[in-house]
């Protein structure tokens, strides 16, 4: 027996009295992706999730002047089916980003951090909308991934060159003891992962760090231990970034709002799951950048930063475990 897809169908008439109203309920269907049937019939495939967004909008839709009945219906066959499907055909919109994307990165070398940072931003929110309402992924969706994946390395190379390449190995288990008073090595001009990473060190691991930035990775010193670039003694090792690999390497792993930090790390330099605090810390870091030359002083003030946050952190995870506990 074959077993169609479900669909949530949304049948309204828009108030006619308030042009407002009709182009503010017009907006709210296009960003959920909704297909149309015909004029006043929409249609999204069944979730509980996108079928309680639906009836949302169809209860202000009638409190506002309009009518809107929402019905549930499988389709009646495969022809129906595949003919429904190609309503939410997405390749359209993903052939206008990856244009989008080809005439950003011709521009990427000439804007600065703060500048590269709000572009980076904004086609980020692009891509994602995109992806949000793409129900039924597929070549399409592959080459705007590949476009996408491909920017977002071409401007890591311009806002932190050299950023190094996962490392296929262990993470060893370290004793903080056998760090102290060390000189420690990474990249000059830090961006996200290697200013956290300095500030954990100097923070959690040795007080008394003492920090050069490089001009190369290959000018780093044999008695220093570097980080964050292949080859150093801390770098990404498979999906961790570098402060992930720190947290790990000394133990900090068990407090949550490094932990909290570490997400965040990790979404700002490699991508993933959104943290979100993240925009208004990358926003700081970019303007930090701009504002001085001198990486000693780049990371005196971004520490003032993390402290703040890791401070803000440590607060919620708190309240969060009073709450479970009461």
């Amino acid at each position: 027996m074959n077993v169609y897809l479900t669909w949530s169908i949304l049948v309204l008439t828009l108030p006619t009295e308030s042009a407002t109203a009709r182009m503010r309920f017009w907006r709210a269907l296009k960003a959920k992706g909704c297909a149309v049937l015909r004029d006043g019939i929409y249609l999204l495939p069944y979730t509980a999730e996108r079928e309680g967004m639906l009836r949302e909008l169809a209860t202000a839709i009638a409190e506002s002047g309009g009518t809107a009945h929402l019905l549930r219906a499988p389709s009646l066959d495969a022809s129906q089916e595949a003919e429904f499907r190609t309503l939410f055909d997405r390749a359209d919109e993903y052939d206008g980003l990856i244009h989008a994307l080809a005439d950003a990165r011709k521009t990427v070398s000439d804007q600065s951090a703060a500048d590269l940072t709000k572009l980076l931003r904004r086609l980020r929110k692009d891509y994602e909308t995109i992806v949000a309402i793409d129900y039924f992924p597929g070549e399409a969706a592959t080459r705007a991934g590949v476009a996408w994946q491909d920017f977002v390395a071409h401007v890591d190379t311009v806002l932190s060159p050299g950023e190094p390449h996962a490392a296929d190995r262990a993470i060893r288990s370290l004793a903080i003891t056998d760090y102290q008073d060390r000189t420690w090595a990474t990249r000059r001009r830090p961006w996200v992962d290697r200013v956290a990473s300095a500030w954990l060190i100097g923070r959690f691991i040795d007080r008394n760090a003492r920090f050069i930035w490089l001009t190369s990775p290959d000018a780093c010193p044999a008695d220093a231990l570097g980080f964050d670039f292949d080859g150093a003694a801390f770098t990404h090792v498979g999906e961790r970034v570098t402060f992930e690999v720190l947290l790990t390497s000394f133990g900090l792993d068990q407090d949550p709002a490094l932990l909290r930090l570490g997400a965040m790390v990790h979404a700002l330099d490699v991508g993933g799951a959104p943290v979100p605090e993240a925009t208004g810390f990358e926003a700081i870091m970019a303007g930090a950048r701009e504002r001085t030359a001198d990486d000693d002083q780049l990371l005196d003030e971004m520490s003032r930063v993390l402290d703040s946050i890791y401070t803000h952190f440590a607060a919620n995870a708190k309240n969060s475990d009073t709450g479970s506990r009461s």
